[in-house]
């Protein structure tokens, strides 16, 4: 996207090993935030853009425990919750060394 902006901001998207993907809905504030933390820390992820489509949003849920709000997000399969989880995992400095870890 704006990967020159990256060694202005003093990111290494080379770190970023684990495989993301994000179900969201476009015009979602909370989906926008997610993605948003997502590019800050550099990472390439897979969105699924399930707007109005019932059918993506019940694969989400079975994937996400029965979660049926957008966000989604996962790394490297494990379900990490929402925008909030998201956030909140990274504050607790959990989010980056999952993000290090390579797919398996």
């Amino acid at each position: 996207m704006l990967d020159f902006l990256n060694p202005l901001l003093g990111r290494d998207p080379s770190k970023v090993k684990a495989r993301v993907e994000i179900y969201t809905w476009q015009t979602c504030p909370y989906c926008i935030r997610a993605k948003l933390l997502l590019w800050w820390k550099g990472v390439d992820y897979t969105e699924y853009k399930i707007d109005g489509n019932e059918t993506a949003r019940a694969g989400m849920a079975e994937r996400a425990g029965g979660r049926r709000s957008v966000p989604q997000v996962f790394v490297n399969k494990q379900h990490l919750g929402g925008c909030d989880d998201l956030y909140a995992l990274d504050l607790q400095g959990g989010l980056d060394p999952l993000l290090a870890q390579a797919a398996g």
